[in-house]
């Protein structure tokens, strides 16, 4: 199973839409590299929701429900989309500046490539949000 952090607009497509709608295609992803990490994941993988804006925080985790396939919406094949569902809310969300407060997360891409959509999430670094979200 692979980890990774999902990012949305909260006015856009929030994680509580998520839970209301149980799961969506996760869509709207434009960049090569955000691209190339959805084509890459798996049926199981789990995902945390990261609303950004004034937010800037985790809220939730969701699973990966689907390989990832042609965004059906677009005529381009390199539109990958795939679906995820909701797991749950975090006890407490993790906000961005708690992340990079820890020298655990140094190198960790949400910090080193901040616009990126898509991001891979290590073990170390799952169980990390994990901790700071009370979930553990």
């Amino acid at each position: 199973m692979a980890y990774w952090l999902l990012k949305s607009e909260p006015d856009v497509y929030s994680y509580a839409d998520l839970e209301r709608d149980r799961q969506t295609i996760w869509d709207g992803v434009n960049n090569n590299l955000a691209l190339k990490h959805i084509r890459t994941m798996q049926i199981g993988d789990r995902a945390l929701i990261y609303h950004t804006g004034d937010e800037r925080r985790a809220m939730g985790i969701a699973e990966v429900i689907t390989s990832p396939y042609v965004d059906p919406k677009l005529d381009d094949p390199k539109r990958a989309v795939v679906d995820v569902k909701a797991i749950q809310i975090l006890p407490k969300p993790v906000t961005l500046s708690e992340i990079k407060k820890d020298h655990d997360f140094e190198g960790f891409d949400l910090i080193r490539i901040s616009r990126l959509s898509v991001v891979p999430v290590s073990e170390l670094h799952w169980q990390k949000i994990l901790k700071l979200a009370n979930t553990l």
